[in-house]
Formats: C-alpha cells, structure tokens, sequence
C-alpha cells in the first residue's frame, strides 16, 4: 500500500461528513444478527482493498450491513461476497474462492475492489447528498490507480453513479443504458462493463449466474491485458 492510498483511506475511515450514515452504521454494530452475536463490528466507513497496480475496478454500492459494515471489509462476509469471490477465483482474480474476513489471507490479482458510497445506507437507499459528499473517495481512488483500464459496475446504482462521476469531471453527451455486459468507452479511455449485482434475489432468480459473471469477468479481464 502506497502513502497516496494510506492517505485516503485514513480520510474515509476518519469520515464523518453524514450523520444519518454515522448513526446507521453505530446502530448496525449494536443490533447484531444473531450468527454474529459475539463479534466486534467495524461499524465505521470501508475502504476498497486490493491490488494498487490495478488494470481492473470492482464497484458496488455500498458495503452491506452484516457483510462489509460488519468485516471492514467491501464485498466481505455476505452472500453477495461468497458468490463474487467463488467466480473471481475461477478465473484467477483472487487467491481464494472466499473472502470471510480482513486477515483471511485473500490477495486480488491487478484488481481493486471498492463502493461509490463508503458506508451502508438504511434500506440501502443513499441520499444524493451522500453519495455527493462521498464521490471525492472515488474520484482519489480511481486518480490513484494510475494504470487503471476497465471498471465493472456491480449493480445499476453503482453504474448510474459511476456515470454520474464521469459527467462531473468530461463533458459527456452520450447516453449510458445499463444492461449486463454492455461495454462503454468513457472519455478518459477506461471502459466500463455493466453487470447485474450478485445479490442473492438475482443469484436465486437466476438473473445472474455464475456462466454469465464467469464470462463477463474473463471479459474485462481480457480487456484490462489489450
């Protein structure tokens, strides 16, 4: 880990720019689930994690309540992680097929893993104003991966907003429809792939597959190597 990404994740985990945010976490930490009865909560905002020398960017929303807000860690310690990471190991992104905890020896392969928004939201509805006051983490996150090529978005949500990032910083008149596997060039010459979330709704719905994030992750990756 560089100064550059201690820096900023110091700052994230220090944050405390939303109250509603801040409380919601510090409630999630008391009012546990009961398989997690007897463990200590991070309860604070969630840095991404993975490899600095980057090709590729993982995006989700947010860290769920019981998973990242619970570990510390993005993508970690839920069903959305278990099913995320089984695929990511299939195709030689990460070490381990699970990723269970911040010590699990879990190492990323020129990937990084984050969420626009640092926190878990209730009802996993952010506010505008907090996905604004937090889009500086991700601005510095994806400055920071100096050789970063390709972003998969995790979900609409995470699409719409990484859009909404770009149209902030380039003059964007394109349009940007979000549907699984759709690849876009954006005005800095990353390009972003469209994936339906690994939530267990669309796991056991069959919206999303492990053929279909099998593929659009050998994708990206090959896009990432071009």
């Amino acid at each position: 880990m560089n100064i550059k990404f201690k820096k900023l994740n110091n700052s994230i985990i220090k944050c405390k720019k939303c109250s509603r945010l801040i409380k919601f976490s510090k409630k999630i930490s008391i009012i546990k689930r009961k398989q997690n009865i007897t463990e200590v909560y991070w309860g604070k905002p969630v840095t991404g994690f993975g490899d600095i020398d980057a090709k590729l960017m993982i995006i989700g929303l947010a860290p769920a309540a019981h998973g990242g807000t619970r570990t510390g860690r993005a993508f970690t310690g839920d069903k959305s992680g278990d099913f995320l990471f089984s695929c990511l190991h299939k195709v030689g992104i990460s070490n381990i097929p699970t990723s269970t905890h911040r010590k699990d020896g879990l190492k990323l392969n020129s990937t990084y893993i984050t969420n626009i928004l640092k926190c878990v939201p209730p009802e996993d509805k952010p506010l505008n104003k907090e996905l604004s006051n937090c889009s500086n983490y991700f601005d510095n996150e994806i400055q920071n991966l100096k050789n970063l090529k390709v972003i998969i978005s995790l979900g609409k949500i995470a699409f719409d907003n990484c859009i909404k990032f770009y149209k902030k910083n380039f003059l964007i008149k394109q349009k940007f429809i979000f549907k699984h596997g759709i690849k876009y060039k954006l005005p800095d010459g990353k390009i972003l792939i469209a994936c339906y979330h690994p939530s267990p709704r669309n796991v056991n719905t069959k919206i999303i597959d492990t053929r279909k994030m099998i593929n659009l992750l050998r994708t990206a990756k090959k896009h990432s190597k071009a």
